[in-house]
């Protein structure tokens, strides 16, 4: 019980968002760093698992403008979770298209945004993707890029559902 007393008061300060935050900043550089330098190709499913995961930051930012304000901290909760749950269903169908290639069992050939943000045109560098989403041209520790993804979205979601956990947490009298 004192334990997510703590988990709810650190989740009250700025110093967690902003944490959350550097998270997501370390992976989406990640993503860069492997695209740019390494050169290896991202697919239709790598774009939108790095729009999920910057959907996440996008939670942290407004968990972090005013923590203690409970719409602010469950605004920012909401889209965290959204986000990491998006994010996980993607992973999985991105590795369903790698362990079960098919011609019948594929993502799309180009990405797909709305009309009113279209993500690709305005930074290319960042939202274009160019490879096939059955490739496996990356491994670690025997686990390909999305495989990964699926144990940090999942991750994210066990650590919301505690700090959710503790939300509900009353102060002892």
């Amino acid at each position: 019980m004192n334990a997510l007393l703590q988990l709810k008061h650190f989740s009250h300060r700025r110093l967690s968002w902003a944490i959350l935050f550097l998270f997501v900043l370390f992976f989406e550089l990640s993503a860069l760093y492997f695209q740019h330098v390494m050169l290896l190709a991202p697919c239709v499913m790598c774009i939108y698992e790095r729009i999920a995961m910057l959907g996440i930051g996008i939670g942290a930012l407004i968990g972090f403008i005013k923590p203690k304000h409970p719409i602010f901290r469950w605004l920012g909760l909401l889209i965290w979770g959204g986000s990491a749950y998006q994010g996980l269903v993607l992973s999985m169908q991105h590795v369903d298209y790698q362990l079960n290639p098919s011609p019948f069992n594929t993502c799309d050939l180009f990405v797909t945004f709305p009309s009113w943000a279209p993500l690709n045109q305005w930074a290319p560098w960042m939202f274009e993707a160019y490879g096939d989403c059955s490739d496996i041209s990356w491994q670690l520790f025997t686990l390909s890029m999305p495989q990964w993804l699926i144990i940090i979205f999942a991750g994210n979601l066990v650590a919301l559902a505690a700090i959710l956990v503790a939300q509900c947490i009353k102060r002892a009298s």
